[in-house]
């Protein structure tokens, strides 16, 4: 164990930090992804609009998350909204602000493209049988939007649960902050800790989100049939 660096995982409550550690980037993840989910939805709904300013408002918006690394979103809510606002937003908050503004972006372009993929004829066929715009969207669109549109969104949700491995750079005690911490405590006594704590890490991100990309890749196969 010594070799592997695995012996400090066994001092103390190091173990129980790690744990503790991906509970709060976990947690993050999650508040995000609601948050993503919600107004995700509310703004694919918004791009699929035909109103010129409503698509250069969503390619600006789109153009912003794509081009922007989430690192520097997160040091310019943290410290640029704190000195030039004087805000006293918390490195948690921040996270969770940067995070659900990129997850707004990327869920709101998957209900797009659920959204414009359904056939044109199905929406004349539903006008032809006296339904109401809202109608068609209530009974037709959206039940064969939210088939498409599931498997995507839950991939976008394992993507950003390894993202919050960035939120350590402002801060946040995150199992990534942790292993740092563990390694730095322990690197006289044991040299190896890098590798072993490191390893267990990709370990615990590797068991929470490998359920969670099977589950997308049943659906998909399912409702792809």
């Amino acid at each position: 164990m010594e070799l592997l660096g695995l012996d400090v995982l066994f001092k103390g409550s190091n173990a129980m930090r790690l744990l503790q550690g991906l509970g709060v980037a976990v947690e993050i993840s999650i508040i995000s992804v609601v948050i993503s989910l919600v107004l995700g939805m509310l703004f694919g709904i918004f791009m699929t609009w035909k109103n010129p300013v409503a698509r250069v408002i969503s390619r600006i918006y789109l153009e912003i998350v794509r081009i922007m690394p989430q690192l520097v979103l997160l040091f310019i809510v943290f410290f640029g909204a704190t000195r030039a606002l004087g805000l006293n937003v918390s490195a948690e908050l921040s996270s969770i602000i940067v995070f659900s503004f990129w997850g707004v972006g990327e869920m709101g372009d998957l209900v797009r493209g659920s959204l414009e993929s359904i056939p044109v004829h199905q929406y004349e066929s539903a006008a032809a049988l006296g339904m109401t715009k809202g109608q068609i969207y209530y009974h037709v669109v959206i039940p064969q939007a939210v088939r498409r549109l599931i498997p995507m969104s839950i991939n976008l949700v394992t993507r950003m649960i390894k993202t919050t491995s960035l939120i350590l750079m402002i801060g946040v005690v995150e199992v990534m902050k942790v292993g740092q911490q563990i390694i730095e405590a322990n690197r006289m006594v044991s040299p190896n800790a890098v590798f072993g704590i490191y390893g267990t890490i990709l370990l615990l991100y590797f068991l929470v989100c490998w359920p969670i990309s099977m589950l997308a890749r049943h659906l998909e196969k399912k409702w792809s049939n």
